[in-house]
C-alpha cells in the first residue's frame, strides 16, 4: 500500500522538528510539513479555505465551531502550543493597580474569541473576581491600526460589549500608553511595555503567580490543538492514531534533547535551573498529549467558553477528539 500524502501546517516548535526533518515519519503517511510562523495565518487559511489536510488550530475556534454543529474538522489530542498567560496582561498603572481595578474599564484584545483571551478572562474572573460583564472590550491589532488577521470567528451567543478599534492611527498598544484603554490582554504583549514607564504587567512576579496557579488547579493552558479535515479522517480512519503516535514520538525526542545539558541546545543561559524547576513543578512531562492527561485543562477551557457566551452548552471532552490508539499496523 502506497503511503498517503498529507500536508500539515504548523509553527516549527521544538516538539515538531523531528517530524519536519523526517526523523519521525507517521506510519502509512508521507507528511509534507509546512512551517508557517504566525498561527493566525495558519488558522485563517485552514478554516477559511481548508488549504491543508491537517494543521495546528486555535482550540477555542475549533471547539466553538464543533459545538455550533460545524464538523468540518476533527481534532486529535496533540497540543502544539500551550502557555500561561498571566504575563501577557498589561495595564496602564495610572488607571489600574490591581485586578479588581479592571472592573468597568476598557480593555484591548486582539480578538475577543482568541484562545489566549478566553483563558485570561477566565482566570481574571475565577481567580481574581473580575466582573467580565462590566468591561468594554476593544478589538484590534496590538502593533498597528486595524483588525487582527482575517478571522472567520463565530458571533457570541449573548450580548458582549465589544467595540472595534476604529482609530486609523493608533494600535491597541498606543491606546494603552495614551490612557484611552486601561489594559490589554491577548497573545502578544503591547509594544509599549518596557518603553512607557506607566505601562506594566498586571502581575510583575508572573512566574510565581503562574506556578501558584498551576499548583492550585493543575491547569497548564492549552492554546492550539491539531485538527484534521473530517472527510479525510472518515475515509482513512487509521490516520488519527498514526499521526498521534508520530506527534508523541516527535515530542519525546525534543524533550530528551532539551534535557541534555552537556551543550545547551537553546539560548537559555540558566536552562539547567529551569529544567530542575520544571521537574519539581510538573514531573517528567510538562507537555503531555492525550485526553486523560489534559482533562482538567480541557474542561476548564470548555467551561470558560460557555461562561463567556461562545458556546451554547458544555460538551464532554471525548466528543471533541477522534479516538486514538497505538498504531500497531505496518506498511
Amino acid at each position: 500500500m502506497a503511503p498517503l500524502h498529507l500536508t500539515f501546517a504548523s509553527g516549527l516548535y521544538d516538539r515538531m522538528v523531528p517530524l519536519a526533518t523526517g526523523e519521525i515519519r507517521p506510519k502509512g503517511i508521507d507528511l509534507n510539513f509546512l512551517d508557517i510562523t504566525h498561527p493566525r495565518d495558519v488558522f485563517d487559511r485552514m478554516v477559511g479555505d481548508q488549504e491543508f489536510d491537517l494543521s495546528e488550530l486555535s482550540s477555542s475556534e475549533y471547539i466553538t465551531r464543533f459545538v455550533a454543529g460545524d464538523k468540518t474538522f476533527v481534532a486529535i489530542p496533540v497540543f502544539p502550543s500551550r502557555a500561561f498567560r498571566h504575563s501577557f496582561i498589561a495595564v496602564n498603572t495610572n488607571l489600574v493597580k490591581k485586578p479588581g481595578d479592571l472592573n468597568g474599564k476598557k480593555i484591548g484584545v486582539q480578538l475577543y474569541t482568541m484562545t489566549a483571551a478566553v483563558w485570561q478572562r477566565g482566570i481574571l474572573q475565577h481567580e481574581y473576581g473580575v466582573n467580565l460583564d462590566s468591561v468594554e472590550w476593544i478589538e484590534g491589532k496590538m502593533e498597528g491600526p486595524g483588525a487582527h488577521g482575517k478571522p472567520s470567528a463565530l458571533p457570541t451567543l449573548r450580548p458582549v460589549n465589544i467595540t472595534r478599534n476604529d482609530n486609523a492611527e493608533k494600535s491597541l498598544s498606543d491606546l494603552l500608553a495614551d490612557g484611552e484603554i486601561a489594559a490589554t490582554i491577548g497573545a502578544d504583549p503591547p509594544t509599549c511595555l518596557g518603553k512607557a514607564s506607566h505601562v506594566q504587567r498586571l502581575f510583575p512576579d508572573f512566574r510565581n503567580e503562574e506556578k501558584s496557579y498551576f499548583q492550585r488547579t493543575g491547569v497548564f493552558p492549552i492554546m492550539h490543538l491539531v485538527a484534521i479535515r473530517r472527510e479525510l479522517c472518515e475515509q482513512h480512519r487509521w490516520i488519527a492514531s498514526s499521526l498521534y503516535e508520530a506527534f508523541d514520538e516527535s515530542k519525546e525526542i525534543a524533550r530528551r534533547r532539551m534535557n541534555f545539558t552537556g551543550a545547551l541546545r537553546y539560548m537559555l543561559p540558566w536552562l539547567s535551573a529551569d529544567l530542575d524547576e520544571i521537574q519539581e513543578v510538573f514531573g517528567d512531562d510538562c507537555w503531555p498529549y492525550g485526553v486523560d492527561s489534559n482533562r482538567r485543562t480541557l474542561e476548564s477551557l470548555v467551561q470558560y467558553l460557555h461562561e463567556q457566551g461562545m458556546i451554547e452548552r458544555t460538551v464532554a471532552i471525548e466528543e471533541l477528539f477522534a479516538p486514538v490508539r497505538p498504531a500497531s499496523f505496518s506498511f
